[in-house]
Formats: structure tokens, sequence, C-alpha cells
């Protein structure tokens, strides 16, 4: 399949999946009483449950952004150099000595 096939089949895929979210919140519009850290607001089911998912993906997403950018720092430091913060303990707890 061509990259442009691809994207082709993602937004038609990304377009069916709206359409379902717009029914969803169509079909639950019961008002309910949203409370948070003390404010209380009043919104529809379905937009409730809507913004939900949003913050959970983004939580998602911002901890799966600290973790590439661990990894790609990791990648990066050069394979036989110890970090910075290392001391004796890093390196098995033995010191150099100078004497008997």
């Amino acid at each position: 399949m061509t990259r442009a096939g691809m994207i082709w089949v993602a937004v038609s895929v990304g377009l069916v999946l709206l359409v379902l979210l717009i029914i969803f919140i169509l079909q639950n519009q019961d008002r309910v009483t949203v409370q948070y850290l003390g404010v209380a607001g009043e919104l529809s089911l379905g937009m409730a449950l809507f913004i939900a998912a949003v913050a959970g993906g983004l939580l998602v997403t911002i901890a799966g952004a600290v973790r590439i950018l661990q990894l790609r720092i990791q990648r990066r430091r050069p394979a036989g150099r110890l970090p910075a913060s290392a001391g004796p303990a890093a390196t098995g707890g033995h010191e150099p000595t100078s004497g008997p």
C-alpha cells in the first residue's frame, strides 16, 4: 500500500470514529452535575465522558513523551561513561587507596 493510500485509510477511519462519537454524545444528553476540586458544573453525560476520555489520553501522552525523552537521552550518552552524579556506589563502592 502506498503512503497516500495509508493516509486515506487513516483519515477514513478517523471520520468514522468521529461520527460514532457524535452519535454517542447526542444519545447521552441527560444533564449531570460534575464536581472537581470544589468546583461544580452541569453538563451532558456524553460531554462529561468525552472530557474525561480526552483528559486520560493527555495524561497517557505526557507519560509516553517523558519516557521517549528518557530513552533518547540514554541512547545519546556514551556506553562506557558514567553519569555525572555517579559516586562510589556506582563503581561498586571501592575507591582506590594510596597506602596499606
